[in-house]
């Protein structure tokens, strides 16, 4: 277990004793060293990931540039080796012979397809596409897709393919956040369109836990990009703050996935929690909104010191506030990341002290979710944040 790990492992550990056990099963991860972006991940490394958070997981290749023949027989061996652990998808580029490589995959193994419109420059109405998603209807097995940033909206033309071809399983990766403003009202008809958790921002996560289907949701890290434990205990905190239950979360933890790579239809999970009741608390708001302000900043090369400043103020309500406890656990949890992390351009791969950030980011935004025993966290006080490493960047830069 990795010192990242370790560190969430009680938060993952406060949940379950919400929810009761969850058999975590991972849709979205991958292994690969060539990658243009800089992050890498051996078999062993994922298979060491997963055991953290007692999951098992979908593996693929990491984008390849010079072609998928060698890295997907890499990942068909590496679910062999560890079949209680892996389960093996091909990644395919529709634009080199991809449903020969498919087949040749599905053949030796594999279980599922993988689909990356971003790396491989593709549209999802390229013809070589549909003869993809033919034969995964002619197999019964999932193909993931990405659809997160950097590309434009897919959702339509995965709808129209699902469809046609009923017996293929459409997984769209990240929240489906290219298409999630209006793909929620027409999940319920499309049952073979699925979305995946693998995302970071709460505000998004907490609309498709709210508004999507709990059946057509699946729970997934983006390891390397992600963790599987730190992804687990935040992932599924937006859960419940959204209002899934117990027995909706045990679907999408683990049991559509399982049911879907079986060649099931996912089982009928209820409906939607819906939007909150209560409006958004202010004060902690403002803070989701300076630290979003931040990640986004150093994503884009930028500097955060200044947001990241504002939001540690954001967090000075005092001792007596009906929510100290939560604003010191996000003061804790950003003094761990400002502890691990220098500041400037997010370099690639990022340093694992960023999860801290993010984790901050969506404990403000989840509330009324217990949290787990904190007794070193600082008090919400302005004294603290202005002794902050934040606070002294910012005033000597005037």
């Amino acid at each position: 277990m990795t010192a990242i790990d370790d560190a969430f492992r009680p938060w993952l550990d406060c949940l379950l004793e919400e929810t009761g056990p969850l058999a975590l099963f991972d849709a979205h991860t991958h292994i690969g060293q060539n990658d243009p972006d800089g992050f890498k991940q051996t078999p062993d490394e994922l298979v060491e990931g997963l055991a953290a958070a007692d999951a098992r997981g979908v593996v693929f290749p990491m984008h390849e540039p010079t072609g998928y023949r060698e890295a997907n027989d890499a990942v068909v061996a590496a679910a062999a080796d560890n079949p209680g652990r892996l389960v093996a998808f091909c990644r395919v580029n529709p634009h080199d012979g991809a449903v020969a490589e498919a087949r040749r995959s599905l053949d030796a193994g594999a279980r599922g397809i993988k689909l990356h419109p971003r790396a491989e420059q593709f549209g999802m109405d390229a013809p070589a596409v549909r003869d993809i998603v033919a034969l995964a209807h002619e197999r019964h097995v999932p193909i993931l897709i990405h659809a997160g940033r950097g590309i434009p909206a897919l959702g339509r033309m995965t709808v129209e393919l699902a469809g046609t071809y009923p017996d293929a399983t459409l997984i769209l990766a990240h929240a489906g956040i290219s298409d999630l403003a209006w793909l929620w009202r027409v999940l319920p008809a499309h049952p073979n369109v699925l979305i995946d958790t693998a995302w970071w921002h709460p505000s998004d996560l907490l609309a498709m836990f709210a508004l999507a289907p709990p059946a057509s949701l699946v729970w997934a890290s983006d390891s390397p990009y992600g963790r599987p434990l730190v992804a687990a205990a935040f992932n599924l905190r937006c859960a419940l703050q959204a209002g899934i239950t117990p027995e909706q979360l045990r679907g999408i933890a683990g049991g559509t996935l399982e049911r879907v790579l079986a060649g099931d239809t996912p089982d009928d999970l209820g409906p939607a929690p819906g939007p909150p009741a209560q409006p958004l608390d202010l004060l902690l708001e403002r803070v989701v909104a300076h630290l979003g302000g931040a990640f986004n900043r150093m994503a884009g090369g930028g500097d955060p010191v200044e947001p990241l400043g504002l939001a540690r103020l954001a967090c000075a309500v005092g001792t007596d506030s009906p929510q100290a406890e939560l604003f010191a656990a996000i003061l804790e949890l950003l003094d761990e990341y400002e502890a691990g992390v220098d500041e400037g351009p997010l370099a690639r791969p990022f340093p694992p002290a960023v999860r801290y950030l993010v984790a901050a980011i969506i404990v403000a935004r989840t509330p009324d979710v217990p949290l787990p025993a904190r007794p070193d966290a600082p008090p919400p006080t302005r004294e603290e944040a202005e002794g902050s490493p934040s606070a002294d960047r910012r005033s000597a830069g005037g």
